[in-house]
């Protein structure tokens, strides 16, 4: 018969994991693109049951093929506790988020770039592991697959199709994840979303701060002041300037905080949470959040990567609805 037990003790509900390569991340990705390939992080979902005989072998298979590409060492492992928590907070069912549409949601909860999820399939004397591999950002949906008998051994198969999965991500990154983008290609982009409206003068206030380590430059400020400067709106520095001479207050959070250690690379993880008021009404105009993911030898320069992409992500969605209302 065919064994369900597994070897390794592996929480299994989320996994992100990291693509990365020998070559470090670079400071500046504008600067470093054409030098040095990017890092993509990679969630690993459950994997669904369809036939009765593939009760329970869902949360295997996903705890076995997150151990698979663990080991792997072209595959970075990222802290996944805060990732559950999004998903508990937001009332989210894993097994439900497999529809690449849906992929979007779970990118910007979690930072990921690529899903892998899939399904196990019993059919007759035949196990079939089918996985998907897709883009959160093209919604391109790739496949790997492992077929054995239902009696074979379930570490094998996985094994088999972890290293599937890892060669679909490495040889066909470009199909999965979008361009990335530049900062002049980000301005030029929210510039045509805004149009030829009136762009009102700001006041930044983000706190931030580096989980265990003292906040040195505030990452996420600098970069929304430095677009909103490049775009044309007024802004007011929150230190010599005047607040009340705003038309809009850009209140925020930030935190980063160390996720994992691959050789002598450092995974950090940040979340930035970011409101735009009407300064003399107070009335709420914009609401938004982001989780980015960033990889560099140094963990405060990993940190403030992934606020600075973190408040980029933001502005494109934010500033054009402040120049709405």
């Amino acid at each position: 018969m065919m064994r369900r037990t597994l070897r390794w003790s592996v929480p299994a509900l989320l996994a992100i994991v990291v693509l990365s390569s020998s070559a470090v991340w670079a400071k500046d990705r504008e600067e470093k693109d054409d030098e040095q390939p990017a890092v993509y992080p990679v969630a690993v979902l459950p994997f669904q049951e369809r036939g009765r005989e593939a009760s329970e072998l869902g949360t295997q298979v996903s705890d076995l093929l997150f151990v698979g590409l663990v080991t792997n060492p072209d595959l970075f492992l990222v802290e996944r506790e805060d990732v559950k928590k999004l998903f508990d907070e937001q009332e989210l069912n894993l097994s439900g988020l497999v529809d690449p549409q849906r992929a979007t949601l779970i990118g910007h909860l979690t930072g990921a770039k690529i899903i892998v999820t899939g399904s196990v399939i019993v059919s007759g004397d035949n196990l079939y592991l089918v996985a998907k591999v897709i883009g959160t950002e093209t919604s391109r949906v790739l496949g790997a697959s492992a077929k054995g008998r239902i009696d074979d051994d379930l570490d094998s198969l996985v094994e088999k199709l972890a290293g599937d999965v890892s060669k679909t991500i490495q040889e066909r990154t470009g199909e999965l994840v979008a361009k990335p983008v530049t900062a002049t290609d980000r301005v030029a982009a929210i510039a045509k979303t805004l149009g030829k409206g009136k762009r009102p003068s700001v006041w930044i206030d983000v706190r931030e701060r580096h989980v265990g380590q003292t906040a040195t430059d505030p990452a996420a400020a600098t970069e929304l002041a430095r677009l909103c400067d490049e775009l044309g709106f007024k802004v007011i520095d929150r230190e010599r300037g005047d607040r009340n001479s705003a038309d809009v207050l850009l209140i925020g959070e930030g935190f980063s905080q160390f996720a994992s250690r691959h050789g002598n690379l450092q995974s950090v993880k940040a979340r930035l949470e970011l409101k735009a008021l009407d300064r003399e009404s107070g009335r709420v105009l914009a609401v938004d959040r982001e989780v980015s993911v960033a990889v560099d030898l140094a963990e405060q320069i990993a940190g403030k990567t992934a606020l600075q992409e973190a408040a980029g992500e933001i502005a494109e969605r934010l500033l054009p609805k402040i120049v709405r209302k």
